[in-house]
């Protein structure tokens, strides 16, 4: 059997040998026409802002409302929730390559002595198991009590999280079952800020959005951010408060841009020979499966239909839905940023974008 660490470095030579993906999206007039046929903005959403990479040359366009008097544009800054967890994922790859720690670490080795971290039968968590939605823990922890369900995560601490593993019992084997973990992703970008001795925003910073350019891309909102974030709004398109993250910023913490994330899709389209673009492909590496002709990779979900792959990720907070795709096959590609809580929608809407095969949302 092949040792699990080199099965996860086995994969980017592989995918350097297919190629890179020449992007062939849909011009930008075509995007804007399914956008008006697909989208009722006064029912399903608050506003949308829609960006796509054609051969190169970035595309944006914008449909109703900021929730300010600032209208909508590729610079307007969003919540991107889960979108983070690919950054997540993606730092764990960086600290792979530069030696910092092994995919197949145990969890338990960069937490506190005193923390029992659970396992199954003795099968410890690794960090792959957590980078992979397999660790066996739940979506959240049972110890999840916020004061303020408008910003549920702002009073999780890192005190709460090792209380809940301390006490928790696994009831699969990690690696082995498919279960979508805030926690389990929270856990891990507290566990690389732990090894780093840096804070999980620094590391994302500079590791990866420095790099790339990626200026609009953080947790804490400089002034300018501020000045330019949507309002927030629920499925009912109320407006809600915005998120805040402790311990489990792994999980959904960053803000940003349609601008700053075409930067990052153009990377995922045609990486350049760099360590980020190495760390990138180490995150397609390992597949790992659920259901519905789905798998999962590091961070990303990985969808085989229709003759296509489709690497994707979705993300929303209480006020925002965010998705980002792109055909591995094809080219095609999308991000869609939304100020509303309309997560099938968007998730619909930006597979029906990069595959027209996938069916379109239901308004």
């Amino acid at each position: 059997m092949l040792h699990r660490r080199s099965v996860l470095f086995a994969g980017p030579a592989l995918l350097l040998a297919q190629g890179r993906v020449q992007a062939q999206s849909m011009p930008v007039q075509d995007l804007a026409a399914i956008l008006k046929e697909r989208v009722d903005i006064a029912r399903d959403t608050m506003g949308i802002v829609a960006a796509t990479i054609d051969s190169g040359r970035r595309s944006v366009t914008a449909y109703g409302r900021s929730g300010s008097d600032r209208p909508l544009d590729a610079d307007t800054v969003f919540e991107i929730g889960s979108i983070t967890k690919v950054f997540t994922s993606l730092l764990l790859a960086d600290m792979v390559l530069r030696g910092e720690v092994a995919a197949d670490d145990p969890a338990a080795k960069f937490l506190p002595a005193s923390i029992k971290m659970p396992d199954f039968e003795g099968a410890p968590i690794t960090l792959l198991d957590l980078a992979t939605y397999t660790s066996g823990l739940p979506r959240m922890p049972s110890n999840f009590a916020p004061k303020d369900w408008g910003n549920p995560y702002i009073d999780y601490t890192a005190e709460r999280l090792y209380d809940y593993l301390s006490n928790h019992k696994l009831g699969f084997k990690p690696g082995k079952h498919f279960e979508y973990s805030n926690l389990g992703f929270g856990l891990l970008g507290h566990i690389l800020e732990l090894r780093a001795g840096k804070s999980y925003e620094e590391l994302v910073v500079s590791r990866i959005c420095a790099p790339l350019g990626m200026d609009d891309t953080r947790i804490t909102l400089t002034d300018s951010m501020q000045q330019r974030l949507a309002q927030g709004h629920s499925a009912g398109l109320a407006p809600v408060p915005n998120w805040d993250y402790l311990a489990l910023a792994g999980a959904g913490a960053f803000r940003s841009t349609a601008n700053d994330l075409l930067k990052f899709l153009q990377m995922c389209l045609d990486p350049p020979d760099t360590p980020m673009a190495a760390a990138l492909k180490m995150t397609l590496s390992e597949r790992r499966p659920r259901a519905d002709q789905r798998d999962v990779a590091l961070g990303w979900f990985v969808s085989s239909q229709f003759g296509d792959e489709l690497i994707w990720k979705s993300g929303g907070t209480g006020g925002y839905a965010i998705f980002i795709g792109y055909s591995t096959k094809t080219g095609r590609n999308c991000i869609l940023l939304s100020n509303a809580a309309d997560y099938d929608l968007n998730i619909a809407l930006g597979s029906h974008l990069v595959n027209a095969a996938y069916p379109p949302p239901k308004t």
